[in-house]
């Protein structure tokens, strides 16, 4: 873990020297306000695959419901500095992979970490990536060198297309507002099996749709990018698609023809969309976020100031006392299935290094466009966090989840207190050595205020 904050620290020293203000400090541009551009492609697999997401399943893909895409969406403020916003029809990034994506974007564009949203919806309904939750897949080295070929491909796609929006960004202007919807349910603390005679749904939720508008210097739109906090997990069969957020883009597509529509996922963990399980829920879903969404860009929307300012960092998150090799040994020759694997990764880990991992980097963003504040956290995020960001930052904070990094699940304190899979079982599931310790929600409030504070975002108490 050492090496990779070296190399990355090494890498933006090497890009700063290398390239000119325009990309790293925000040099001014001949343009007075935003400028923005836009690409996309599919990255439907041409060939069966794993299906990421579940466990349960037992065989590869088996067709195609809807295609799936990557798009980016580049933007630059009156004073040239920079931004991408890159979202996709996947699961999430595993490490290594996000590591490549954004240090080849450092020095083929010069953008560092802070510049960069690498973005999933979390559909359970695409392929598996390298390297990601490998213990709950039977993979054998076939399927591992299928998937590797296709995560390589995609990475050089990112790459591609993140140039070609760069290439076109042209004269734009930049709107903000929420909306809501309310398929959203707290899985915690409501059941499945009854959720059709519930009539007393407990939370916490957030049903906030977050909404950018980005149109022509004529006003004619051209992206709109959007979010909402809950598990893309109505569909879990052997076709590809975008589940609900999929078909939401679709919708927007095509009530707005030349426009390209974004789907970001929020703090999702503990929501699920309820019922689920059949293709008409998630067109119906998906059409339920789209009504949002139009409601919102029919609407008299904020427009935001060309300005742009950005933050990043790693928090580094604890780990609390992981298991003895005595009792690593026990599971590996009594458990089953993605467990056995689990215990048998962790002992070659512990003989490979002489201890277990005790701590993660964990990825945090702020941007700041006009005066709307956007917040990005890596992995798994439950809705806690952005209750808590919009009570420290006003309600009309962004909150992205997911971004840049899907590690494991990030638990609130309280989730962590009680356990149970987003506390506790789901970290083995990511192949972690053991929970997070106790304490790791205020280290990561406490370093988003400072990120904030970084970017210009104030919180609501001091304005």
């Amino acid at each position: 873990m050492k090496n990779r904050v070296l190399f990355s620290v090494l890498l933006l020293l090497i890009v700063s020297y290398c390239f000119t203000g325009s990309y790293i400090s925000g040099q001014p541009s001949s343009g007075k306000g935003w400028k923005a551009g836009l690409a996309r492609t599919v990255i439907t697999p041409k060939e069966p695959m794993w299906m990421a997401g579940y466990a349960s399943r037992d065989h590869e893909s088996e067709g195609v419901l809807t295609d799936l895409w990557i798009k980016v969406l580049a933007i630059q403020d009156a004073k040239g500095k920079k931004a991408v916003l890159i979202t996709s029809d996947l699961l999430g990034f595993p490490a290594k992979m996000s590591d490549n994506i954004r240090n080849q974007l450092a020095v083929k564009y010069g953008l560092t970490r802070s510049q960069i949203i690498l973005s999933c919806s979390h559909t359970h309904t695409g392929p598996v990536l390298d390297g990601a939750l490998y213990d709950i897949y039977p993979l054998d080295a076939h399927k591992r060198e299928v998937i590797r070929n296709y995560s390589s491909n995609l990475e050089k796609k990112i790459v591609e297309l993140t140039g070609e929006a760069l290439s076109k960004m042209a004269p734009a202007k930049i709107f903000s507002q929420n909306g809501v919807t309310r398929f959203q349910v707290n899985r915690r603390n409501n059941t499945e099996a009854t959720i059709n005679q519930a009539n007393d749904l407990k939370g916490p939720n957030d049903y906030a749709v977050p909404v950018l508008k980005v149109t022509d210097r004529e006003n004619n739109l051209i992206a709109v990018a959007f979010g909402y906090s809950c598990h893309a997990t109505v569909l879990n069969f052997y076709l590809y698609s975008g589940d609900y957020p999929g078909f939401a883009q679709l919708e927007l597509e095509k009530l707005y023809p030349s426009t390209t529509a974004m789907f970001f996922q929020g703090a999702g963990a503990d929501q699920n969309p309820l019922p689920r399980r059949t293709v008409p829920l998630a067109k119906q879903y998906g059409k339920e976020l789209a009504a949002a969404v139009d409601r919102v860009l029919n609407e008299d929307m904020k427009e935001l100031e060309p300005s742009l300012s950005t933050a990043y960092s790693e928090v580094d998150l604890k780990f609390a006392a992981p298991p003895s090799k005595e009792e690593l040994i026990k599971i590996e020759n009594e458990a089953k299935g993605f467990e056995k694997s689990w215990a048998t990764n962790q002992l070659k880990y512990l003989k490979n290094n002489g201890h277990l991992l005790s701590s993660y980097p964990y990825p945090l963003q702020v941007w700041k466009l006009g005066d709307q504040p956007i917040m990005s956290f890596g992995g798994e995020l439950v809705v806690e966090y952005a209750l808590e960001m919009k009570k420290i930052f006003g309600p009309e904070t962004f909150i992205i989840g997911y971004a840049n990094e899907d590690m494991a699940y990030i638990p609130s304190e309280t989730i962590l207190q009680e356990g149970g899979y987003e506390g506790e079982s789901s970290m083995r599931v990511y192949g972690l050595p053991g929970k997070w310790e106790t304490g790791i929600e205020a280290s990561i409030i406490n370093e988003m205020k400072r990120l904030a504070a970084k970017a210009g975002v104030k919180e609501v108490a001091a304005k």
